[in-house]
């Protein structure tokens, strides 16, 4: 029977799976490098974008997460393998029987038994061992207004995980100081320009607010 690798439907619906908090199983296919053909496993992600060895999957029995192509995996599961018959056992040769020379009897010598040769243990097939996937590499972005508001964007690998999330501008100057002396000194000054137009702001309404309050005293008065 043919093995059928894993169709572009087969991949849509695995990742349907996985996005309904489940690990679909799937199974090796002789194409897999490194894994022996019928085995399991539980698909554990997917790499972006789709170009190679791009479905993230778990062996049964390892810890370990392994990236292969579709043609390496089938969501048919294989028949299973019958079991060996049982050798008979090996007979006993019975013992020789003594030949009577005149009124001594002398036992024949026993006839040389060959014995079986060892099976030729199987060439073990070498296979390169597939190396995990590589950690990606994480981009993290700090942007800030005039206004004195931050926020934060995080990408991994390709995959944009966090898009302008807003930051406290504190927690950014406390974080600033454990970093490099330039990367402190950029923020300060984003945050002291930031603090001199709120300053500016708030004389202004100091100002508007104590107008205000003369002119409703006049008209009260």
């Amino acid at each position: 029977m043919a093995e059928s690798s894993l169709s572009p439907q087969d991949v849509d619906h695995l990742r349907a799976e996985l996005a309904e908090g489940r690990q679909p199983a799937v199974w090796f296919t002789s194409a897999a490098v490194g894994v022996e053909a019928g085995r399991s496993a539980k698909v554990i992600a997917f790499t972006e974008p789709e170009e190679g060895d791009f479905i993230q999957v778990r062996p049964t029995g390892e810890r370990d997460e392994i990236s292969f192509s579709p043609a390496e995996l089938t969501t048919e599961k294989p028949p299973r393998k019958k079991a060996p018959a049982a050798k008979p056992p090996v007979k006993e040769p019975e013992p020789p029987k003594p030949v009577e020379i005149g009124h001594v009897y002398t036992p024949a010598p026993p006839a040389p038994v060959e014995k079986p040769k060892p099976a030729a243990a199987p060439a073990r097939a070498a296979s390169s061992a597939r190396k995990q996937a590589k950690p990606a590499e994480v981009t993290i972005t700090l942007t800030s207004t005039v206004d004195g508001e931050w926020a934060a964007e995080v990408l991994v690998g390709v995959k944009r995980t966090l898009r302008q999330a807003a930051l406290a501008p504190s927690a950014v100057a406390q974080a600033a100081k454990l970093l490099h002396p330039e990367v402190a000194s950029a923020v300060d000054a984003v945050l002291n320009a930031a603090r001199e137009t709120h300053l500016a702001r708030v004389e202004q309404l100091r100002a508007e607010l104590e107008a205000a309050q003369k002119a409703l005293d006049e008209l009260s008065g």
